[in-house]
């Protein structure tokens, strides 16, 4: 009798070993499925990491921003904002402060990153004026600032390749068009939306996957988004290294999406239509992003009239800075345009850098 409780006191904790175990096989299941996407995205440490010639990598230092470490580890809960610098220059101007801001006050809830060639695994950022933009955005809960390291973003793109054998002292743009393979890569690896620091946000962006429509005949290449793994970018990425000339300006950026769009859908008419789904992604029109045309960017240090709505339908407005050959900044008690979008997307660069 005494036998025969020892053998059902056993089964049964048999029995409940074996429950136990199939629940945390299913659970554990069930986890990993609703963790794909995050658990498959690549860490943003592989931006940023740097390998040594033995092929390990070592974490960089953590940056002194304001007088206190930040670390610069951050893996992406949600899919970003990124802004990239890819020359080595460390002093910004107040626009692309401007710009970061803006991203960062109109998506709260959303990981903004800038990713910066001249910052190196082990700079201190003291607190000097000349670094008073970086200091200013890092006090942004945020805004993430990390080195930006071409061979480990490009790694297992199809532009891995072409960076391996490209001269950039031989490319006439170089900046322009590493820039232009940066956001691809970027938005392949981790999914977002990518913006030129000369785009101020002005609201958010209510889609997920879009290019930007320039002209009636021309996509632009300042601000696009798509998810994470988007068919349509690795085939951008494709095209980048098939039909790359460091020779043409706008050869990888607007010209190149142009070209791919083309593949998809014809150029909608915008002004019939406003927006168009073109495949599995949307083309928005172009005063979305560019209500004030290239040849007319100087509109933006025009007087402001508050009775104007040409902003009305749009979600960021693109400053064409490189039509700024003088270098015009706004300045405090102009009543411009731009002095008005400072003051109500990016104030705190309005009150550090414009107002003082």
């Amino acid at each position: 009798m005494v036998q025969t409780s020892f053998k059902n006191q056993a089964m049964n904790a048999l029995i409940r070993i074996l429950v136990l175990g199939l629940i945390i096989l299913c659970g554990s299941f069930i986890y990993l499925k609703s963790s794909d996407l995050k658990s498959a995205q690549i860490s943003l440490k592989s931006v940023f990491q740097s390998n040594t010639n033995n092929g390990s990598c070592h974490t960089p230092h953590a940056i002194k921003l304001d007088s206190a470490d930040r670390n610069l580890q951050y893996t992406p809960t949600s899919p970003g904002i990124f802004f990239v610098e890819t020359s080595e220059r460390m002093v910004l101007p107040s626009l692309a402060a401007c710009s970061i801001e803006s991203a960062a006050r109109t998506y709260p809830n959303r990981p903004v990153y800038f990713l910066m060639k001249g910052l190196s695994e082990d700079t201190s950022i003291q607190l000097k004026s000349d670094y008073r933009v970086i200091s200013l955005l890092s006090s942004m809960k945020n805004v993430h600032i990390l080195p930006l390291r071409f061979e480990a973003l490009f790694q297992d793109t199809p532009l891995q390749s072409w960076y391996q054998k490209v001269d950039p002292d031989m490319q006439r743009y170089w900046t322009h068009h590493v820039s232009d393979a940066c956001r691809q890569a970027l938005l392949w690896k981790y999914g977002g939306i990518y913006m030129d620091t000369d785009v101020i946000s002005i609201k958010p962006i209510p889609v997920e996957d879009f290019l930007a429509a320039e002209s009636s005949t021309l996509c632009s290449s300042a601000v696009l988004g798509f998810q994470w793994h988007h068919p349509f970018i690795w085939a951008c990425m494709e095209d980048y290294v098939k039909n790359y000339n460091g020779d043409i300006w706008i050869q990888q950026g607007p010209m190149l999406y142009t070209r791919m769009a083309e593949r998809f859908c014809k150029m909608p008419n915008f002004e019939l239509v406003g927006d168009a789904m073109c495949s599995n992604f949307l083309y928005l029109q172009p005063r979305r992003f560019f209500p004030i045309p290239f040849d007319k960017w100087l509109q933006y240090f025009e007087i402001w009239d508050k009775n104007d709505n040409i902003f009305n339908i749009s979600y960021a407005l693109h400053f064409w800075n490189y039509m700024n050959k003088e270098h015009k900044e706004v300045t405090a008690g102009s009543n411009t345009v731009a002095e008005h979008l400072f003051k109500q997307y990016c104030p705190l660069t309005y009150d550090v850098f414009v107002k003082n």
